[in-house]
């Protein structure tokens, strides 16, 4: 990055993001979201945060999923649950359809 040129972001950012851009020297503008951008914010953030699990290579593996896990516990919290009503949620959606141990693709369906 040149002296005085900007790259525009325009995404959420963990917390300490400014202050370790600040750490290196460069200027950081942020903003605090609205109550009603938050959401929306966070779901791009998850959408983010799977397309860059998807292009991982297997050492970073883990680092992503850890990042997908932060942003889903902030999307939790938002939403006003707790990890425990999303656990017995999942729960009671594994138990009703089914998980994904068994690795089925669905090809295709055919009507009667």
């Amino acid at each position: 990055m040149g002296q005085g040129q900007t790259i525009v972001y325009g995404k959420l950012v963990r917390d300490r993001i400014p202050e370790i851009i600040e750490a290196g020297g460069r200027t950081a503008k942020v903003r605090v979201l609205a109550e009603s951008e938050l959401v929306p914010a966070l779901t791009a953030k998850l959408v983010e945060e799977t397309e860059e699990l998807r292009q991982a290579e297997s050492d970073d593996r883990l680092g992503e999923l850890a990042d997908i896990h932060e942003v889903l516990a902030a999307l939790t919290a938002t939403l006003g649950f707790s990890d425990e009503e999303v656990q017995a949620a999942a729960h009671h959606k594994r138990m009703k359809r089914g998980g994904f141990t068994l690795r089925l693709w669905l090809e295709e369906v055919t009507a009667a």
